[in-house]
């Protein structure tokens, strides 16, 4: 049975990855606690507990927090999406799929915080929220482009220890559907290899 409510604790119920979890909780108690030790959602990370590194970040209502400095009880009601609930079954999150594919890891601690909030990094992108690097818009002016600066600044809140940034951009920017820098666009290489090999030739024995 579980314990009745106290004045410093409440039952409350969180709806976490589309399910709806009730549990009698300390109203001290952190949200990244509550995923942790009560939920055994374990792939929200720890880090600094002191909202700084941003390895515990997770969604809420589609906004990227910082579980260690937010209250389980204030998420009662709101969509919480941990790391364990962005992909579609076996699906992976195009996010996902682009930090595997341009291994924006290395020891892996801190990948579900990154990938937490590069979500919402290409949601604000979109949505055409400036960030501390984005010029100033003219009017009807849409989204500013993606760079790698701008992906570099609304990423600075998640730490990664390895320093593993650069394939880290590179991975937030193929999510969001820019090509990375150093990236060659997709098509036919080996034509245009051929193309460039006998353009070259033609050029030397003119």
């Amino acid at each position: 049975m579980a314990p009745a409510p106290s004045s410093t604790s409440s039952a409350i119920t969180l709806n976490i990855n589309g399910e709806k979890h009730h549990l009698p909780i300390d109203h001290r108690t952190t949200l990244l606690d509550a995923l942790r030790e009560r939920l055994d959602l374990t792939g929200t990370k720890k880090g600094c507990d002191q909202g700084q590194c941003g390895a515990c970040t997770v969604l809420v209502d589609q906004r990227r927090v910082v579980s260690c400095l937010s209250l389980a009880v204030a998420a009662e009601g709101r969509e919480i999406t941990t790391i364990e609930g962005v992909a579609e079954g076996d699906e992976l999150h195009p996010v996902q799929q682009a930090f595997l594919d341009l291994d924006g890891y290395q020891c892996g601690y801190c990948t579900p915080g990154q990938i937490c909030s590069a979500i919402a990094v290409i949601e604000e992108h979109a949505a055409g929220w400036p960030s501390a690097v984005t010029d100033a818009p003219g009017p009807d002016a849409g989204p500013p482009p993606l760079t790698p600066e701008e992906i570099r600044e609304r990423m600075s809140g998640n730490l990664c220890r390895c320093g593993a940034y650069v394939s880290i951009v590179q991975a937030v920017a193929r999510a969001a559907g820019e090509r990375p820098a150093g990236e060659r666009p997709a098509g036919n290489h080996a034509a245009e290899g051929q193309a460039a090999g006998k353009h070259t030739a033609e050029e030397a024995a003119a």
